[in-house]
């Protein structure tokens, strides 16, 4: 794969509002790449830009070594889905998917054979002579993708494109997708929000903040290993905590943290004693216990009171008070008795996780934090939760 899509330096303003400040990325030809952050980040005006709907103020976008970034939308090999489908409600849907090749005076065979084989492809064979209005939203989706693939683009933009659907058909939808992408191979840009639909499909994500690129990477990459509290906070759950490096022991730190005590954490930073440390630890490294467990050099091990449950079915969570610390830990069922004794709101427990779970990070602004809202110690995300998309 060659890194063929490259935004280069973008920049754009919306009067005194950075939308996208000095954006660089370069995607690679096949993948489906992420653009993911909150409402207002600069995701879906970076989107409308590589589209040709908005001009950067600076910066240059280049396609398969060819810089686009002058010209219009309908002269780009790129194609783009909207959150509102923007179908014809006056056409069938075998028509909504002809109308680019009709545009292009494409023959009525070229026309029939390309329709049919969207429609074979998207499933909605069955379907080819029903209006819009009879449509489920699902379908209605799968139109909208099978007429912006219809004219073989090298990229396909996705605005949100699964925010008007319901959880149970985004799920469906997020793994026809991914087929879909299997099947015809060309370059998905995905804007989103939702953190599970970008972890689900994606190969490489790029994480968005106020214009910004915090971070890009493997979904993987961007979980485990997160550069920035914003980052970390962002993607799923997880626990903060500050403290100071007290002592170093090889590749370890012992980071001494008010109401843990010291706590013995990679030192990926190569921070010095004295060094001011802001640590980030999923709730899901956490090992929750009534019986103390046995000391290894390589755990850290805290003891605190549970001070609220929900029961999830596949888990449980746990807000287990430390200290000054509120700590959200999740543990999974993989083996569920209800013969076992169950943990209660009050329990003393003990805490327990391996030193390489622990993260160092930079610290996020006060900005970010009410961007975030985070209450208490994490961001509270489902997997599949979706809000509407805000104008960027």
């Amino acid at each position: 794969m060659t890194h063929f899509l490259e935004f280069a330096g973008i920049k754009h303003y919306f009067g005194a509002v950075k939308a996208v400040d000095g954006v660089s990325l370069t995607v690679k030809q096949g993948e489906v790449f992420s653009l993911l952050g909150p409402s207002g980040c600069g995701k879906t005006t970076l989107l409308r830009i590589c589209a040709g709907f908005q001009h950067p103020q600076e910066g240059r976008v280049i396609l398969n070594g060819v810089d686009i970034t002058e010209l219009p939308p309908e002269k780009r090999k790129v194609n783009t889905v909207f959150q509102n489908y923007a179908l014809f409600p006056h056409l069938d849907v075998f028509e909504n998917i002809a109308f680019g090749l009709r545009i292009a005076k494409r023959s009525a065979v070229d026309v029939r054979q390309e329709v049919e084989r969207m429609l074979d492809l998207t499933d909605m064979t069955e379907h080819a002579r029903k209006r819009v209005v009879e449509l489920s939203g699902g379908q209605k989706q799968r139109v909208a993708i099978a007429r912006a693939l219809v004219n073989r683009p090298q990229v396909l933009l996705l605005d949100e494109p699964l925010a008007a659907l319901d959880l149970k058909l985004r799920q469906r939808m997020l793994v026809q997708l991914d087929s879909l992408h299997d099947e015809v191979g060309i370059t998905f840009l995905y804007v989103t929000h939702d953190q599970g639909e970008a972890m689900s499909i994606s190969d490489t994500i790029a994480v968005m903040n106020r214009g910004k690129v915090e971070q890009t990477g493997s979904p993987a990459e961007i979980y485990e290993a997160p550069r920035s509290s914003f980052v970390a906070a962002f993607i799923g759950d997880t626990n903060f905590f500050d403290g100071v490096v007290k002592e170093i022991d090889g590749d370890y730190s012992l980071v001494a943290i008010e109401g843990l005590g010291a706590v013995r954490v990679f030192n990926d930073k190569q921070l010095k004693v004295g060094g001011a440390v802001h640590l980030s630890l999923r709730p899901e490294k956490i090992h929750l216990t009534v019986a103390e467990p046995p000391a290894e050099s390589s755990r850290n091990i805290s003891r605190g009171e549970v001070e609220e449950i929900i029961y999830l079915g596949s888990a449980t969570k746990y807000w287990v008070r430390v200290g000054d610390y509120r700590l959200a830990v999740n543990r999974v069922h993989r083996r569920f008795g209800l013969d076992e004794k169950p943990i209660r709101w009050k329990d003393l427990v003990w805490l327990s996780w391996h030193s390489d779970d622990g993260y160092m990070l930079e610290r996020y602004s006060e900005a970010d934090e009410e961007l975030l809202s985070l209450p208490d110690t994490e961001t509270e995300t489902e997997p599949l939760a979706v809000d509407g998309d805000s104008h960027e």
